[in-house]
């Protein structure tokens, strides 16, 4: 019996593909679609329908990712960021797959019988055991601890399969570093097609991360042809078109779902939080600090990327000092002092929500206080070691929370009103395959069936 023969397609199943590409905006992929730089993809919109879609507040990978896999809340699935807090404490751990709180779609799938692929979808690692196969994405550190069933790590090696490009590259120039996006690309592609062509399933969800690395290091390049990136930036998406066109020409009959996790655009500033919390008496730190784990006694609030504040508040932290009664008071006048941090006499903070707004479940407790939402362009830290309120870094590009992708092979009159959700694409692929919604998702599908 081979390695995946118990785990045949039952005949007659209704299948689905879901492909990722992140940070890719969806007005970047109209842009593309209307001058004629992904015409594959402009064929499969043509019989399909597009949509722009939000994503989760943070707008960060690893909270929007798992948003997506699970279709709920942070609240319920318990990811706030790439770096979140020990309970009770200052510390900073990296959550990963074993953190996360509620359901995945593939879980779903599994206990429906239905067998699952999964290939680079941020926040799976380490890879935990499904119906099926899984290659964790970032931030994965082990091809062995991130391959689920091993048997496959020897092929991927082979291959010269890359779990990300190395950002580090930028240290030596940017040439090196696109040449660097553009190969693990390629082994990227190759393995997805590789695994989509061998393996039994019903459900295929594979992801691209390349398209989020160009753009944090490249968004500039669309400013206009004479920018030194901008061909290599547009024929970088030539090369994903043809993946998508490769993939929709294996169609026979699977709905195909195309997203990403956030939108992109280019960075004017970044901000720090915590520098205007210093300024105005909310934040005490130790001499040197590195991180909030250096914060002083007498601190009320801190803030971590993106944009989150978290009240120090008695009996939650070691040296919190916050009554739950002046909770509210507290807040207030951080919301008001941020909404005035302003550029040209424009607010950065677009939005500042409450923890209540945006998170409910059983992880709520863990939540930020406060989310704050920038305007297109300011990027909001939670850097400690920064004198100054803004400056620029290396990055040129920002994620955005309502520009995110949206594509599916079905017709207009069968997708339903409103703006989708990223929490809606797991309710879909699972009405898609024929298989119900269980509780604890708090999207719902967006096509009617």
């Amino acid at each position: 019996m081979g390695l995946f023969d118990r785990f045949k397609t039952k005949p007659g199943a209704k299948r689905a593909v879901v492909i990722g590409l992140d940070g890719t905006p969806c007005t970047l992929a109209r842009r593309f679609i209307q001058d004629g730089t992904m015409p594959r993809f402009a064929e499969l919109v043509s019989r399909g329908v597009l949509l722009q879609m939000d994503t989760s507040i943070p707008d960060i990978s690893s909270v929007a990712w798992t948003s997506f896999m699970t279709g709920a809340n942070p609240g319920r699935h318990g990811i706030y960021g790439f770096l979140d807090l020990q309970p009770n404490s200052y510390k900073i751990y990296f959550p990963n797959s074993k953190h996360i709180r509620s359901e995945t779609l593939w879980a779903a799938v599994g206990k429906a019988g239905r067998r699952s692929v999964v290939i680079n979808v941020p926040s799976t690692y380490p890879a935990q055991p499904l119906n099926g196969a899984l290659i964790a994405g970032f931030v994965a550190v082990d091809l062995n601890k991130a391959t689920y069933p091993r048997d496959l790590v020897p092929e991927l090696t082979r291959r010269g399969y890359r779990i990300d490009v190395d950002a580090r590259k930028v240290q030596e120039s940017h040439d090196a570093l696109m040449a660097d996006i553009l190969e693990t690309l390629e082994r990227r592609i190759e393995t997805l097609l590789w695994l989509y062509d061998t393996q039994d399933w019903d459900l295929f969800a594979g992801v691209i991360t390349e398209t989020d690395r160009l753009q944090h290091f490249f968004m500039d390049a669309m400013g206009g042809e004479h920018h030194k990136y901008h061909s290599a930036f547009k024929d970088f998406y030539g090369r994903v078109d043809r993946f998508i066109g490769e993939i929709a020409s294996r169609l026979s009959g699977e709905t195909m779902i195309l997203m990403s996790d956030h939108g992109f655009t280019t960075i004017e500033r970044q901000v720090y939080l915590n520098t205007w919390l210093v300024d105005h008496g909310f934040l005490r730190l130790k001499d040197n600090a590195k991180s909030v784990e250096d914060i002083a006694p007498g601190s009320l609030a801190f803030a971590l990327d993106p944009g989150r504040i978290y009240l120090n508040v008695k009996g939650k932290f070691p040296d919190g000092i916050v009554d739950k009664a002046d909770a509210a008071k507290i807040l207030a006048e951080i919301k008001q002092g941020l909404s005035e941090i302003a550029v040209n006499g424009a607010s950065v903070a677009q939005r500042i929500y409450d923890r209540d707004e945006l998170f409910s479940g059983a992880c709520v407790e863990s939540a930020p206080d406060l989310c704050v939402q920038p305007i297109y362009g300011y990027d909001l830290k939670g850097a400690v070691n920064k004198t100054q309120l803004m400056d620029r870094e290396v990055f040129t590009g920002m994620h955005t929370q309502d520009d995110a992708t949206c594509f599916i092979t079905t017709t207009a009159g069968e997708i339903r009103d409103g703006k989708p959700h990223i929490t809606d694409i797991a309710p879909t692929v699972l009405a898609a395959m024929g298989l119900d919604q269980p509780t604890g998702m708090d999207g719902r599908s967006l096509i009617h069936r």
